[in-house]
């Protein structure tokens, strides 16, 4: 299909470059003490979200391609739905389906994950819990059961724990709920009396938490995931009789949440001190978690035979599947049991069908959001003489001690871009809200909100003073609900919202050509059309209906 732009015959376009702002995690919530984004004195942000160019946008659920209102949005989704324009059932739903109509386990990935699991030893690493972002154990569940009845035997599970996307220390009641999955298989399965047969020996072999172990992602530490990848194959982590005596201990020592405990191997029983789930060649290891950022590196490091990201010693030759391929372009990793989703015809491929120069700027931490995110799952430059995309590195820490994080520098940079008359538009992600947010640290994240307004004031100016257009919006919500309240009991919040996120137009030289006229639940699909119209063309007719209408 054509990638053209038809000139709209009523509104041309501003003379400055038009500005995407995207706040990572900051949501539109009721004003309340457990509100970071209300507590914050955001001049800004206020003025921006009572003109008469604001709305609030939907970001989680069916509106961003998750299964249900349920469904909290995130980073992937959000920015996927920004870029295309369009809304895509994306990994949660795909995985839903395959293993609903058992389309999954007809693949040839599936079969050989099967045989390899029955000759050998099938693993299993992921993220352990309910919480539907990166993964679910609802997934994990039906491919243990799948296994079990396909003759796979022996079966060594290595899990992250979350405390993100769900509770701070809620990985106990997690591990509780697979013990008992674990067990009845083991039951379900056992050598009958007398037998040779050895029966079903399903176990928990390992974890740590997901901001310690495995799950980095854009390599801005790849120190995280040789601990994890260590920790899964060679049992290379303090050692405890079971994940609960694990995770009790390490809450005894500290007040850390589950994302940031440590990494454990299980030992014995049968041989006293030796981990049970070493890796060894022909086994079988699945990653079930469906959302790519934090899956490419780890799935690298199990797939690539000249792997240069860290020494993995004496590598296991394993055959290695991921639930999605994660990375289509680089295709990260070869095998995975479900397609992804295929997003084609972005608003990065029309604007440089056009002609038009871009920009796109974020710090380590959310830089593939606007760019491979934003452009399908695809990495690299769309048109390299068209596009320039900056980088800014994050620095590992726990972002709550450094709430502005890097946006400053974003800022900066992104001054020095607009003002050098070289690019139409641009883009930038803002990343404080969220990952601060996750931290569970409401102080900080008013921090971050005060710092995040600071810095947008300066872009407006900026704007003002080039005669152009900045777009404000989010991708999900996370800063705006920091705890919740039971009993008398407050718990952080350091999981995403469901709340709707920011939708506003600034244009420094508004005379009422247009006005806001949003459709029934809107979406984040939505502010692509927008931003064709703003930039004086008209939307691709399978875009989502555009938030503004010309004035004739």
């Amino acid at each position: 299909m054509s990638r053209s732009l038809e000139p709209l015959a009523t509104f041309s376009h501003r003379p400055g470059p038009l500005l995407i702002v995207v706040a990572d995690g900051v949501g539109v919530a009721p004003d309340a003490p457990s509100n970071a984004v209300t507590t914050a004195p955001t001049p800004t942000f206020d003025a921006l979200m009572t003109s008469a160019l604001s709305t609030t946008l939907l970001a989680h659920g069916p509106a961003v391609g998750l299964p249900s209102d349920d469904d909290m949005g995130n980073s992937e989704v959000g920015h996927n739905a920004l870029g295309a324009g369009r809304i895509f059932d994306q990994g949660a739903k795909l995985v839903n389906r395959a293993l609903a109509d058992g389309s999954i386990y007809e693949t040839p990935v599936w079969k050989q994950v099967v045989e390899h699991g029955k000759a050998n030893t099938l693993h299993f690493i992921g993220l352990h819990s309910d919480g539907g972002v990166h993964s679910t154990t609802a997934h994990l569940y039906q491919l243990l059961e799948h296994a079990a009845d396909e003759g796979v035997m022996r079966v060594r599970l290595h899990l992250l724990l979350d405390g993100r996307d769900v509770g701070a220390r809620s990985a106990l009641g997690y591990i509780a709920q697979t013990e008992q999955v674990l067990s009845k298989i083991n039951e379900r399965h056992r050598s009958p009396q007398g037998s040779n047969w050895p029966g079903a020996d399903y176990r928990i072999a390992s974890g740590g938490g997901r901001m310690t172990i495995t799950m980095d992602r854009y390599e801005a530490d790849w120190d995280m995931v040789e601990r994890g990848y260590q920790c899964h194959t060679h049992g290379v982590g303090r050692p405890f009789a079971s994940a609960t005596e694990a995770v009790a201990t390490m809450y005894a020592e500290s007040e850390a949440g589950d994302q940031y405990l440590d990494s454990f191997v299980i030992t014995g029983p049968g041989r006293p001190g030796e981990p049970v789930g070493v890796m060894h060649d022909g086994d079988a290891v699945v990653l079930f978690n469906y959302r790519g950022d934090r899956a490419i590196e780890i799935s690298r490091a199990y797939e690539e035979v000249d792997f240069d990201g860290f020494d993995r010693g004496e590598h296991p030759v394993v055959y290695f599947a991921g639930m999605l391929q994660y990375d289509g372009d680089a295709l990260v990793p070869k095998h995975y049991l479900v397609d992804p989703p295929t997003i084609d015809r972005t608003m990065g491929e029309f604007l440089s069908a056009a002609g038009l120069r871009s920009f796109a700027i974020s710090e380590t931490q959310k830089f593939g959001h606007v760019t491979y995110f934003w452009n399908g799952n695809k990495s690299g430059y769309i048109d390299p003489a068209l596009e320039t995309y900056v980088e800014i590195p994050s620095d590992n820490v726990e972002f709550n001690t450094t709430p502005g994080m890097k946006l400053r520098e974003i800022t900066d940079r992104t001054i020095e871009l607009l003002r050098s008359g070289d690019f139409d538009t641009g883009r930038l992600n803002f990343p404080n809200g969220d990952m601060v947010g996750h931290t569970g640290d409401l102080a900080a994240t008013v921090a971050a909100m005060v710092i995040l307004d600071a810095c947008l004031a300066d872009l407006v100016a900026v704007i003002d003073e080039l005669g152009g257009v900045l777009v404000f919006t989010a991708d999900h919500g996370n800063a705006d609900i920091m705890y919740t309240e039971s009993g008398g009991t407050r718990s952080p919040k350091t999981s995403h919202t469901l709340s709707p996120v920011p939708f506003a137009i600034h244009d420094a030289r508004y005379g009422g050509e247009y006005v806001l006229a949003a459709p029934e639940r809107a979406g984040l699909s939505n502010v692509a059309a927008t931003v064709f119209n703003l930039l004086g063309f008209e939307a691709p007719d399978d875009y989502d209906q555009s938030l503004i209408s010309f004035v004739v």
